[in-house]
């Protein structure tokens, strides 16, 4: 039988993780409160001041095209990591010397409407301060341990719960694997809980939508399997579709030219798609569900939104491709409820959510985290689990939503 860690040596931890919890935590806010700061200016007192209208189209072009130049800007005077097409959400630490560039592209692409969120970013710069100060401050703690209680305090810190980071952290399966899992988890899950709790006190995130409880039918589980299948298979087009609008941006090779064609692009499908089809997702899938919208309308916005995060994701935009995921799993719920109008709301949203998270990142625990998170009703948690199964079959072995980088 595998021996468990001494209790001490867990113990000794938790301190260190507690701080990693809370800085993570800090780091992810300072980040949002700047980018929502400049956001306001973008979108509502700049317009104001000149006497425009900041939700008509153009002005819609006008910021995505200037996001665009200012993100190509700062990727070619600051070093700011590698592409972030071929990265995921938790990869090796970088160098310290990325972060500043990268936190502040980032809070320029989730200020200017771009379609990416701040997952991907955050936990790689939280990653590369806590292993870089880790090491030196502590040495008796290796670099992994500090990239495992990174990625897990900013992923409670995202999502305002220490499950997520234990559902991912679990799936990714850090740490020696002679080593019981809850021992793996008891540092991690210290700075998520930190993290999370830190996040909740001062920013409140919420993600669920507050839609009608949920009661359990016979034909639910057939329905729920409909739902997520067909959102797997949306959002498989877009992962099969990823490689090639990537090769196809960078044939263009300098980034500030590269990035204002993005920006032009996104601008163009926001002015189609409306301005509920830009940012990260998560206000515009609550401003979703609040307002209702036809069938055909939803549609249009699912489609533009796909686009809008392909080329996000390829042109070297930096951001996550998570929070738009979702946003997209609603709109497919809210169209699935609209074309079959017995199909409960919840029921229809979350096994949205649950597809095309998974086809997007290929992992199940996460996905089936983000569907109970924004219905949180624990009667559709079997639903979901045997909803899962079959789409399961559809992304396994399939490619994944990010560029091997050549060697």
């Amino acid at each position: 039988m595998t021996q468990g860690r001494p209790a001490a040596a867990l113990a000794r931890l938790a301190l260190p993780a507690l701080v990693v919890g809370v800085a993570c935590s800090l780091i992810l806010m300072v980040v949002d409160i700047a980018a929502e700061a400049l956001m306001e200016v973008l979108w509502h007192h700049l317009p104001a001041a000149l006497g425009l209208d900041g939700a008509s189209p153009w002005w819609t072009l006008a910021i995505l095209t200037l996001t665009g130049l200012a993100v190509g800007l700062v990727v070619w005077k600051i070093p700011t990591g590698p592409d972030p097409a071929t990265e995921g959400l938790v990869g090796e630490p970088l160098p310290v010397s990325v972060v500043p560039g990268m936190l502040l592209a980032t809070a320029l692409t989730l200020a200017g409407g771009v379609s990416l969120g701040p997952e991907n970013p955050i936990t790689a710069a939280n990653i590369a301060l806590a292993v870089a100060v880790g090491v030196r401050l502590l040495p008796g703690i290796k670099a992994p341990v500090w990239l495992g209680l990174a990625a897990a305090g900013t992923i409670g810190a995202l999502f305002g719960t220490p499950v997520a980071a234990a559902l991912i952290l679990s799936e990714l399966a850090l740490g020696p694997k002679d080593v019981p899992l809850w021992d793996r988890l008891f540092g991690p899950l210290v700075a998520a809980g930190a993290g999370a709790i830190t996040t909740v006190l001062i920013a409140s995130p919420v993600f669920h939508l507050g839609l009608p409880d949920y009661s359990i039918q016979p034909l639910d589980l057939l329905s729920g399997m409909v739902i997520t299948c067909a959102a797997v298979l949306a959002g498989l087009a877009a992962v099969y579709a990823f490689p090639h609008v990537h090769r196809l941006f960078h044939l263009v090779r300098h980034p500030v030219l590269r990035l204002t064609l993005a920006g032009v692009a996104l601008g163009v499908a926001g002015m189609i798609g409306g301005q509920i089809t830009l940012f990260k997702g998560l206000a515009e899938m609550k401003e979703l569900v609040a307002s209702p919208h036809g069938a055909a309308s939803l549609a249009l916005i699912i489609l533009v939104k796909l686009a809008a995060l392909l080329i996000a994701a390829t042109a070297a935009f930096i951001g996550g491709r998570i929070f738009p995921a979702v946003f997209i799993g609603v709109a497919l719920g809210l169209l699935a409820s609209a074309l079959v109008p017995g199909v409960p709301p919840s029921l229809s949203i979350a096994c949205g959510v649950l597809g095309v998270t998974l086809a997007v990142t290929q992992q199940g625990w996460l996905s089936l985290f983000m569907a109970a998170a924004v219905v949180t009703d624990l009667d559709l948690i079997p639903v979901l689990c045997l909803a899962l199964l079959p789409a399961w079959l559809l992304v396994t072995g399939r490619p994944q939503m990010i560029i091997e980088e050549r060697t």
